[in-house]
């Protein structure tokens, strides 16, 4: 499956933005998607997961409450929305997809990887 991300882009804090990863190639919602992000300097970590029916979603903990991952399985899409955001949630965000049944965390269990799209949380 190929993996297209967008929607990136300078934001000030407490601002909102939405993420949109199209899917391309292979049937879609046989695999459970996510986002991780990689800020300057630091790994990428896991930020949200969803599973292949949109039926359960993981976030990590320093997100939740304020990011929201969804799906449209008819239109091969994966969603961010991301709300009251802060300077920390500045990086590189990725899609990811894996062909389980759960959702992964690791870097190493997703074998599909979108190109990255930057957001900046700046005043």
């Amino acid at each position: 499956v190929q993996l297209q991300a967008s929607g990136g882009g300078l934001v000030q804090p407490e601002g909102s933005l939405k993420l949109s990863c199209a899917a391309s190639g292979r049937t879609f919602s046989r695999f459970v998607m996510a986002w991780f992000r990689q800020a300057p300097g630091k790994e990428r970590e896991f930020v949200a997961g969803i599973s292949r029916n949109g039926g359960s979603t993981h976030y990590a903990d320093s997100v939740k409450g304020r990011l929201t991952i969804s799906r449209d399985n008819a239109k091969n899409t994966v969603y961010l929305q991301m709300n009251r955001l802060k300077p920390a949630d500045t990086a590189v965000y990725y899609c990811a997809a894996a062909d389980t049944y759960y959702i992964g965390t690791l870097m190493r269990e997703y074998g599909y990887w979108g190109q990255g799209t930057q957001v900046t949380v700046s005043s």
